[in-house]
């Protein structure tokens, strides 16, 4: 709404006139506003974007200030991702609180205020059908620039099992009626299924403990310090399971947005293969 009342005094005032926004904090989704609309920003973290005649200057710091972090922190939690996997499935869907509620499995108020916080950053907007995703795309470049490892515990293993007999094993364990349990592949396991970009000879895993007590049995797992080659990470909260996607029989993994977040942290390899995985499989008009 500062863009538009800018932009708005701004033909009152001619070409000579520069408009600037000022803010205490300028967030990255509200510079990709100000750029849109061209208007220059400063903050007082130190960020700014001024240009006019013979004058530029473009500053980033990476320093956010402490209550932008601690909005980040919740909005990214696992029980508030929940909402965002959720709407992030049909940006265009048109959610009531009750519905967003329902589907994400929390309680009312929670699906209310995590609506509300993703309007007020110009991430969704409120329709007569509901709430729904405006703008995607800066959603989850922001999750992707605050995310971190979902909590749980990581596990190395190593199996004896290779090629089709490998293979045969994963299907037997992700079968979902299979002694019960949650399991699924993650990372750049499951990229292999949703956008190949290359190979690893490291399979990986999400899993609920009893999941994990099934891949140990199905895959012969052993416990080694050197030469690992299978990876589970148990998880604490189940959020990451409500976006399971099967790509092929017997095969579940990790959603499409998952994926490209746990790729996006695991170093260049994992950002080349986001990278990729983003083209194909994430694309959303602006």
């Amino acid at each position: 709404m500062a863009a538009l009342q800018l932009r708005d005094y701004l033909a009152n005032f001619g070409a000579e006139a520069t408009p600037v926004f000022i803010a205490p904090y300028v967030s990255e989704a509200s510079r990709r506003v100000c750029d849109e609309y061209g208007i220059g920003f400063i903050d007082l973290i130190g960020n700014a974007h001024l240009q006019f005649g013979s004058v530029y200057i473009d500053r980033t710091v990476a320093e956010k200030p402490e209550s932008e972090r601690r909005f980040l922190r919740s909005l990214f939690s696992p029980r508030a991702s929940r909402i965002l996997r959720v709407m992030l499935r049909d940006p265009q869907r048109k959610w009531r609180v009750t519905e967003l509620a329902e589907a994400a499995s929390v309680s009312l108020g929670h699906a209310s205020n995590v609506r509300k916080a993703l309007i007020n950053r110009g991430w969704a907007g409120e329709f007569p059908g509901g709430a729904a995703l405006t703008d995607p795309n800066s959603l989850l470049d922001t999750w992707r620039e605050n995310y971190s490892r979902l909590p749980g515990q990581r596990t190395a293993f190593y199996t004896h099992l290779h090629g089709e007999v490998l293979e045969h094993a994963i299907q037997s364990a992700l079968n979902t009626e299979y002694h019960g349990g949650k399991a699924m592949l993650g990372s750049f396991s499951a990229a292999r299924w949703l956008a190949p970009y290359g190979r690893t000879s490291t399979h990986y895993f999400y899993a609920d403990e009893l999941g994990a007590e099934r891949l140990q049995r199905a895959l012969q797992l052993s416990s080694v310090q050197k030469g690992t080659n299978i990876i589970i990470h148990v998880m604490k909260d189940d959020a990451v399971f409500l976006d399971a996607i099967k790509p092929a029989p017997n095969i579940v993994c990790t959603s499409k947005v998952q994926t490209y977040l746990d790729l996006s942290t695991a170093g260049d390899r994992g950002r080349e293969a986001a990278d990729y995985l983003r083209k194909e499989l994430l694309q959303w008009p602006q």
